[in-house]
């Protein structure tokens, strides 16, 4: 049996980090925040962020097809960012980790169960073991045996991580942690579950991230993801349909898109009908998720992503699941350093949720 190199680049263990900067990269841009922690550890503070557009298909479904256009793009973020800090933290798409939880005899040595996830792994992975960047987490007793535990064991193939690292070390960063992309969300979540009535105790959340390409659906339940799925939806096909619809080029559409000035028919002819079917994604992404577990309801939508910002669309969602319905802003009740536009913050907050979770791992003790 090869052994397995347990690399933190592949981090879920890592004892405290030194500082660092959360670093999402998109299908269409590239999303960094900085965050402190106020005085007397009374919360987070906001220190900076920044937002850079990636060239097209620079980026697709997870795989980085131009890693010079993205290292040239993480430079440029980094230093209207205008932070010191070279240390970065990035995430996979949770299609490139394959995870598995395990149960494992309770007070194992760490060198027993490295070697004992090692030998679970070759079960569970489809690819030869020196193949991959393997790490594990322990989660906690199982309920009800506390003669177990339940581990999280989490691997990617080498390709997906050495990408993202050469990127980085091409725009002169060091990637020190690398995470799972709803992982990071279900961190920043901590921020918004609190901002619920009683902190959304038993209650099902879904969270609603709504990319360029993809719907990340991800619900959770006290804080701990009990249900996900990936629909294939997204801010791109609007832009598409607004290329189309008033023959603009795929950069007009997209600035358009967002700062507006396009023909009065927009709203009826093209926003209306693409809040529509996102509307429905979103209630058939539901209804999924109540046909395949034990829950025929949930309690809270928030809506994230670039995409959640669409007018309306908070309305729209509420009107057709009769479930209360927010547009997530992790940084709601965190201190604003005086370099932060609060105004511009507000509408830009909803995207930065898995970059806020990377952030936060600056602070993750275990």
């Amino acid at each position: 049996m090869p052994k397995v190199n347990f690399d933190t680049l592949l981090d879920f263990i890592q004892s405290k980090t030194p500082p660092l900067i959360g670093v999402d990269i998109s299908s269409s841009s590239v999303k960094l925040v900085e965050l402190s922690l106020s005085p007397n550890n009374a919360g987070y503070t906001i220190e900076r962020y920044a937002i850079e557009a990636l060239p097209k298909d620079a980026v697709s479904d997870g795989n980085i097809n131009n890693l010079d256009a993205l290292a040239r793009t993480l430079q440029l973020a980094w230093k209207h960012l205008g932070t010191k800090i070279k240390n970065i933290s990035v995430a996979l798409p949770a299609a490139a980790v394959i995870t598995k939880k395990i149960m494992l005899p309770a007070g194992m040595r760490d060198e027993d169960m490295e070697y004992q996830v090692e030998s679970e792994a070759n079960q569970y992975i489809p690819f030869a073991l020196d193949e991959v960047n393997l790490d594990f987490q322990v989660l906690g007793p199982v309920p009800n045996n506390p003669e177990e535990v339940e581990v999280l064991l989490a691997a990617s193939r080498k390709a997906n991580v050495e990408d993202r690292v050469a990127a980085a070390q091409a725009a002169g960063l060091n990637v020190t942690v690398v995470d799972v992309e709803p992982y990071a969300a279900e961190t920043a979540f901590s921020q918004i579950r609190a901002q619920l009535p009683d902190n959304a105790e038993d209650k099902c959340v879904a969270l609603i991230d709504i990319g360029a390409t993809v719907m990340n659906v991800n619900v959770l339940r006290n804080g701990k993801s009990i249900y996900t799925r990936d629909q294939q939806i997204g801010g791109d096909q609007l832009t598409q349909q607004i290329q189309n619809t008033f023959g603009l080029s795929a950069e007009q559409a997209e600035a358009a898109k967002r700062s507006g000035g396009l023909p009065d028919n927009y709203e009826s002819d093209v926003l209306s009908p693409f809040r529509e079917s996102l509307v429905m994604e979103i209630a058939r992404a539901l209804q999924f998720f109540f046909t395949s577990s034990q829950y025929n309801e949930v309690d809270f939508i928030i809506l994230a992503g670039g995409s959640s910002v669409l007018p309306g669309l908070d309305d729209a969602v509420a009107t057709r699941t009769q479930v209360s319905t927010m547009v997530a802003n992790p940084f709601a009740l965190m201190t604003l350093s005086s370099r932060i536009k609060s105004r511009q913050l507000q509408v830009d907050a909803p995207a930065l949720i898995v970059a806020c979770g990377l952030a936060m791992r600056r602070f993750d003790p275990s």
